[in-house]
C-alpha cells in the first residue's frame, strides 16, 4: 500500500472519527514527542523554544533507559529507538553508525545532522564519530527529529537530526564499573556541583576490550567537563565545555562469504597490521541573555579537532592504505526569541537563527606495506564554510490548533587545493540555498491529535565534488523535499503512541565514491524514499512498561543519472524495508527488576544494481536483571544476543575484485556484570 493512500486514511480517520470530540488539549497530543522510558524534561537555553514543541517527529530516550546499557559506542544507544537503522562496520575505531528515512549508513550520503549539546558534530563529510566522545553515564538524554521541517540546521540535516543533551546542574557523584565477555572492562565516572549559581559537571570514561573477533582489541578513553555560571536574577548564563576523546584499536578486517561461514571469529592474515588512531576535541562557550520578560537570546561559539589515522586493508589482493584525516572546525551561532501577547492569539512565538562555520581540511592517502609508506595517493587541503539562517513563528489561533511556519536560507564558501599536484579550485556557486518549511497540530481532545509537515532541505557535494573539478559551470544543490502526517493518540492513561506515513524526494542526489583516491561523488538521479512508522507505548501494570516501534521504508532510483543508467527503477543499496525495535521491563519488587530488548530489520540490496543478492536480516534481543543492593549501590546483569543469533554486515567490492562481498559478523552472545555507585 503507498503511503499515500495512508495518510489519506488517517486524515478521514481524523476527521470522521475524532473531530466531534474536539476541546481542550493536552500537552501530550499538542506536542507529538514520544519519550522512550522516563525522560526528566529540562527547561530549554534560553533563547530557543523547546523542540517538543515545535516539531512534529521527535522521539525521546531517557537517561533510564541509557545509564546501564554495556555497549561499545553510544551509538549503539538509539538501536532502542524508532526507525532507527543501526549499521556495524565493527572495524575498529570506525565501528558503525546510525541512519533513519530510507538512507543507508554506508557513508555515500551522511543525512543526519549531529549536535553534542547544541554543538554542530559532523565531521566535513557528515559523520557523526563525534558521537564516540559521549558514553553512557554521562547522557541525560537523546533526540531525535526526522523529517524535512526542522529550520535550525542546514549541513547535513538532509532527514533529520541527533541531539546528545548531557548532564548540566545538580549534586551528584556516580561510578560504574563494568567486565565482561570478551575481556571487556568499563569504567565511567561522574560528577556534579551546584552551589550559589555555580554548576560544574565532570565526566571520565575508559574502556578495554579485546574484541569479539581476532585481532580486535581497542582501548579508549572520554574526558568532559562543563561550568555555568546563572546569576540569582537568572538575567544571564554563563558556560564553558571541553571534552577530549582518544582511542587505539585493531581492526580485524573483512571475510570473504566462505571465510565468515567458516570461522566467524578470525582474522585474515592480510589484516595483521590494520588499526586506527583517532583524538578529538570540542570546546564551547555558552551565552544566554534575558533580553526582556519576551525578549531572549541563545548564542555559542565552538571549536571542533578530529585528527584520525587508520591501516586499512580490504581485501588480500588489495594493498595497505594509510588514510589520516585532520580536520578544524570552528563555528558561532545565535538565536533570538520573541514571545509577545497578541490579543487575537492564543500563543505566539517568532524566532531567527543564523550560523557561521569555518572549516579547514586536510585528507592525506598512502599506500603501505605493514604500516610502513610507500606511496602518496591523496594530498588534499580544503576549506569549506557555511553560512545560514531562519526565522520560525509558532501560531496558536485557538487552543487545539498549532501552526509552524518556517524558512532557511544557506550559503556554501570555500576553495580547494591539490598538493599533489598544485592545482586549486574554488567551490561551486551554490547561491542562495532556499528551503521553505511548514508543520501543523491540531489536537482534537485530551486523547488524540493530528499533525502534518512539509520542507525541503538540501544536500551538496562532499569532498572534491563540492569544488569545479570536473565542471567549469556550477553545480546546483540537491534539493530534497519531504512531507508527513501522523496520528498521535493517548486514549487511556496506560496507553500512548504515533502513526505517521511519510515521503521524501530528491533531485540529481550525489553520492561519495568510497574508495575512490580522488575523494569524488557521483551523481546517481532523482530519488524517492517512503514509509509508515508506527509506534506506542504501554503501561498496563505499575510493574510492567513496554513499547514497540515498527517502520516499512522504500527506497527507489525514480530516474538514473548518465552516469548510473543501470540503477534506474531499482532499490537503493543498504536499506532494509523494515526496521522494529521494542523493549519491556518488569518491576518485580522495590530492589529487582528485568527487561527485555528486541530489535530487527530485513534484508537489502548491497549494490546499486541490485543484481547481487539481499543480506543483512536479523532479529537480535538483549536481556538484563538490575539489583538494589542499597540506595547507594547497585548490580546489573546483561546478556547481549541472548539467542547468539548470527547476523552480519555486508558491503561490494569492486574494486580490484569483482563479484566478491565482503563480510564483517556482528557479535555473539556476550555477557556483563556491572556495579553501579551512587554518593
Amino acid at each position: 500500500m503507498k503511503v499515500k493512500t495512508i495518510a489519506v486514511m488517517i486524515a478521514c480517520l481524523s476527521g470522521s472519527q475524532l473531530a466531534q470530540a474536539a476541546g481542550d488539549a493536552l500537552s501530550s497530543v499538542e506536542d507529538p514527542a514520544l519519550m522512550v522510558g522516563q525522560v526528566e524534561v529540562t527547561a530549554p537555553r534560553t533563547g530557543t523554544l523547546p523542540t517538543i514543541a515545535v516539531l512534529s517527529s521527535v522521539d525521546i530516550l531517557g537517561a533510564e533507559r541509557i545509564e546501564n546499557q554495556n555497549v561499545n559506542t553510544s551509538w549503539e544507544l538509539l538501536g532502542q529507538m524508532p526507525g532507527i537503522q543501526l549499521t556495524q562496520f565493527k572495524q575498529g575505531v570506525e565501528s558503525g553508525k546510525i541512519s533513519f528515512r530510507g538512507f543507508n549508513g554506508e557513508g555515500e550520503i551522511n543525512a543526519i545532522k549531529l549536535l553534542i549539546d547544541g554543538v554542530p558534530s559532523n565531521t566535513n563529510d557528515g559523520n557523526m564519530r563525534y558521537m564516540d566522545m559521549i558514553m553512557p553515564l554521562e547522557i541525560e538524554a537523546i533526540e531525535v527529529v526526522r523529517g524535512t521541517n526542522d529550520p535550525r540546521y542546514g549541513l547535513h540535516n538532509i532527514a533529520g537530526n541527533v541531539n546528545f543533551y548531557t548532564r548540566q546542574g545538580g549534586n551528584y557523584t556516580q561510578a560504574r564499573a563494568t567486565a565482561g565477555s570478551f575481556n571487556t572492562r568499563d569504567v565511567q565516572a561522574a560528577a556534579g556541583i551546584d552551589h550559589n549559581g555555580f554548576a560544574q559537571n565532570y565526566f571520565i570514561g575508559w574502556q578495554e576490550t579485546d574484541g569479539y573477533r581476532d585481532h580486535a582489541d581497542s582501548d579508549k578513553y572520554s574526558l568532559a567537563g562543563k561550568w555555568f555560571f546563572t546569576p540569582e536574577s537568572e538575567k544571564f548564563k554563563l558556560g564553558l565545555v571541553a571534552r577530549h576523546y582518544q582511542q587505539h584499536a585493531d581492526e580485524p578486517g573483512y571475510l570473504t562469504r566462505a571465510q565468515i561461514h567458516d570461522d566467524p571469529e578470525q582474522s585474515m592474515p592480510h589484516n595483521a597490521t590494520d588499526k586506527g588512531e583517532r583524538t578529538m576535541d570540542q570546546l564551547s562557550a555558552h551565552v544566554d541573555l534575558n533580553l526582556a520578560d519576551n525578549l531572549s537570546l541563545s548564542s555559542l561559539a565552538y571549536l571542533n579537532r578530529y585528527d584520525d589515522s587508520r591501516w586499512v586493508t580490504f581485501s588480500a589482493s588489495q594493498t595497505q592504505q594509510e588514510r589520516v584525516t585532520d580536520e578544524l572546525h570552528r563555528g558561532v551561532s545565535a538565536t533570538l526569541t520573541w514571545r509577545p501577547q497578541v490579543s487575537f492569539l492564543k500563543d505566539f512565538a517568532l524566532e531567527a537563527g543564523a550560523n557561521k562555520e569555518w572549516q579547514d581540511n586536510e585528507s592525506r592517502r598512502y599506500n603501505t606495506v605493514r604500516r610502513g609508506r610507500t606511496s602518496t595517493t591523496r594530498n588534499q587541503r580544503f576549506d569549506f564554510d557555511t553560512t545560514g539562517g531562519y526565522v520560525q513563528a509558532v501560531i496558536k489561533p485557538t487552543d487545539s490548533l498549532k501552526l509552524i511556519p518556517a524558512y532557511r536560507v544557506d550559503r556554501i564558501d570555500g576553495d580547494y587545493t591539490n598538493l599533489l599536484n598544485g592545482r586549486s579550485y574554488d567551490v561551486n556557486d551554490y547561491g542562495l540555498i532556499k528551503q521553505p518549511k511548514f508543520s501543523l497540530v491540531y489536537a482534537f481532545n485530551e486523547a488524540y491529535g493530528v499533525y502534518g509537515n512539509w520542507g525541503k532541505t538540501f544536500q551538496v557535494g562532499v569532498g572534491t565534488a563540492t569544488y569545479k573539478v570536473a565542471n567549469v559551470n556550477d553545480l546546483e544543490p540537491s534539493i530534497n523535499e519531504g512531507w508527513e502526517v501522523g496520528l498521535k493518540f493517548k486514549p487511556a492513561s496506560w496507553l500512548d503512541g504515533r502513526i505517521a506515513v511519510w515521503e521524501q524526494r530528491a533531485k540529481n542526489e550525489a553520492k561519495r565514491k568510497l574508495g575512490d583516491p580522488s575523494n569524488d561523488s557521483e551523481n546517481i538521479g532523482k530519488t524517492l524514499r517512503e514509509g509508515v512508522d508506527v509506534q506506542f507505548n504501554i503501561r498496563p501494570t505499575d510493574k510492567l512498561t513496554a513499547w514497540f516501534a515498527y517502520s516499512w521504508q522504500d527506497s527507489e532510483v525514480l530516474k538514473a543519472s548518465d552516469a548510473t543508467p543501470t540503477f534506474e527503477g531499482n532499490e537503493i543499496d543498504h536499506v532494509p524495508r523494515y526496521l522494529v525495535s521494542a523493549g519491556a521491563t518488569y518491576q518485580a519488587t522495590p530492589d529487582w527488576s528485568f527487561e527485555l530488548l528486541g530489535r530487527a530489520q530485513g534484508d537489502s540490496y548491497i549494490e546499486g544494481e541490485n543484481v547481487q543478492g539481499k543480506f543483512g536480516s536479523y532479529a537480535v534481543f538483549d536481556a538484563a536483571a538490575n539489583y538494589r543492593w542499597n540506595e547507594k549501590i547497585d548490580f546489573n546483569v546483561q546478556v547481549r544476543n541472548l539467542t547468539d543469533k548470527d547476523y552480519e554486515y555486508v558491503w561490494w567490492n569492486t574494486t580490484p575484485n569483482p563479484d566478491l562481498s565482503m563480510h564483517s559478523p556482528g557479535d555473539g552472545r556476550a555477557a556483563y556484570l556491572s556495579v553501579n555507585f551512587r554518593i
